[in-house]
């Protein structure tokens, strides 16, 4: 990112948004995501609620997670950990035998001290399975930043490789070989396929995903790797596979919607020295193929609260299709990291000839209320926790959590960020339609 960027962009700091999920939820779609592992949260009964209530619907199904609910004996050091933990995971080996179990950490975990990443190493041998410490507690910003910790804790688990061995193992076509090149970020299978097929067709080979489906699919990492990220919460796992596996960041815009996903096949591209074939023409396809959707929302207004740090490529995608971003709130801002998606942002609004939106890192949400009356948007996106009041108040939202679990990468989902965005005007639209239908019939 140009210093001549960051000039153009305006940040502002406010006192914090605490009406946010726990980074623990990662847990309900990392579990999903990693078919042999086991995830432990280790947490008092409050955690034990808000994963009952936020995973609730899957409870039934026996799912490969479980709550280690910390009590007085715990707390107060009478008990021995160490022993606690042995007769847990040896049940949970029994029950499920997983090739891996993740010990989640909480915030009463860190507060007392408990020291899960000294007890982990003898555990694992003591047994004879794998544990990783991911300590996504809800002292983090954003829930998403469970991800990010886990993946963290995951990569240095991955293995080397001989270079020279993996670079002629997963280079095709041999014209244009490139380093191996590891993607970091859960995403669906199918979506997976899609990004992995659209560097294909740039004759760019994925040597990886992190994480993959199984852990015992993890992929090679050492020091001659490249590396990109597919969201922008995960600045912590890119800085690990920097530091600690001494890989190559390659610092591009992230896949969501159209224009994303054309910016990063095509940085990608050029730090292979690849000449990006056929994305301008894909690009103005999917475009194409969006009309009904953009009809919705050209010239409406959106203000985002800050909830799941997506709010930077969300903003730039809807100011591409039309829409007027008042205010990006967002709960924790790396902006070296999404250095690239700043850029990206700052180019989109030159090219739309719109005022570049306010940046608001920690926003208070008392003072977004206010601005969000003054202002009066058409859409709200925001968390769960203002969802009603707003709507009680004759504001449209969409919840911002749905955006984290719906498929919205890569150039054939932008329909489906499309769709949760107009959902709440098409609603409006139709109940107009019922009530003008009613008052006809009555008179």
């Amino acid at each position: 990112m140009t210093l001549s960027t960051q000039k153009n962009l305006t940040f502002e700091c406010e006192t914090g948004n605490y009406h946010t999920f726990c980074p623990i939820s990662c847990v309900s779609w990392l579990y999903q995501k990693i078919e042999d592992s086991f995830f432990l949260v280790i947490g008092t009964k409050t955690c034990g609620y808000f994963l009952q209530n936020a995973m609730g619907v899957m409870i039934f199904a026996e799912p490969r997670y479980a709550m280690a609910e910390l009590e007085e004996g715990d707390i107060s050091a009478q008990l021995n950990d160490y022993e606690e933990l042995k007769r847990l995971c040896l049940q949970i080996k029994k029950d499920r035998n997983p090739s891996v179990i993740f010990w989640i950490g909480t915030c009463t975990t860190e507060i007392i001290k408990m020291d899960l990443e000294g007890i982990a190493p003898k555990l694992e041998a003591d047994i004879n399975i794998s544990i990783i410490v991911a300590r996504a507690n809800g002292l983090d910003y954003a829930f998403t930043q469970g991800e990010d910790t886990v993946l963290a804790a995951m990569a240095q688990r991955c293995p080397e490789t001989s270079c020279q061995k993996d670079r002629s193992d997963t280079i095709i076509p041999q014209s244009n070989k490139h380093f191996p090149l590891i993607v970091f970020g859960s995403l669906p299978d199918s979506v997976v396929q899609q990004l992995t097929m659209e560097l294909k067709k740039q004759n760019i080979t994925v040597s990886g995903w992190l994480p993959s489906t199984r852990y015992t699919e993890l992929p090679a990492i050492n020091k001659d790797y490249y590396v990109v990220g597919i969201n922008p919460f995960l600045s912590r796992t890119a800085t690990t596979l920097m530091r600690r596996r001494k890989t190559k960041l390659i610092g591009a815009p992230f896949p969501i919607g159209p224009d994303g996903t054309r910016a990063w096949v095509e940085k990608i591209c050029s730090v292979f020295n690849i000449v990006p074939n056929g994305l301008e023409k894909r690009e103005q396809e999917i475009w194409a193929s969006l009309e009904e959707y953009l009809k919705l929302i050209r010239g409406k207004s959106v203000f985002f609260m800050g909830d799941n740090l997506l709010e930077i490529s969300l903003a730039r995608f809807l100011i591409r299709c039309g829409m007027t971003v008042y205010e990006i709130g967002i709960p924790y801002m790396d902006k070296r990291y999404q250095g690239a998606e700043l850029a990206l942002l700052s180019q989109t609004c030159l090219d739309m000839d719109v005022k570049i939106p306010k940046i608001v890192e920690k926003p208070d949400n008392y003072n977004q209320l206010d601005r969000i009356r003054d202002l009066q948007p058409d859409l709200v996106i925001t968390g769960m926790a203002h969802a009603n009041p707003l709507e009680a108040r004759g504001i449209n939202t969409k919840w911002s959590v749905e955006f984290t679990f719906a498929p919205i990468h890569g150039f054939t989902n932008a329909r489906d960020i499309l769709e949760l965005v107009t959902r709440p005007l098409r609603r409006n639209n139709n109940l107009k339609e019922v009530s003008s239908e009613i008052y006809s019939s009555n008179y």
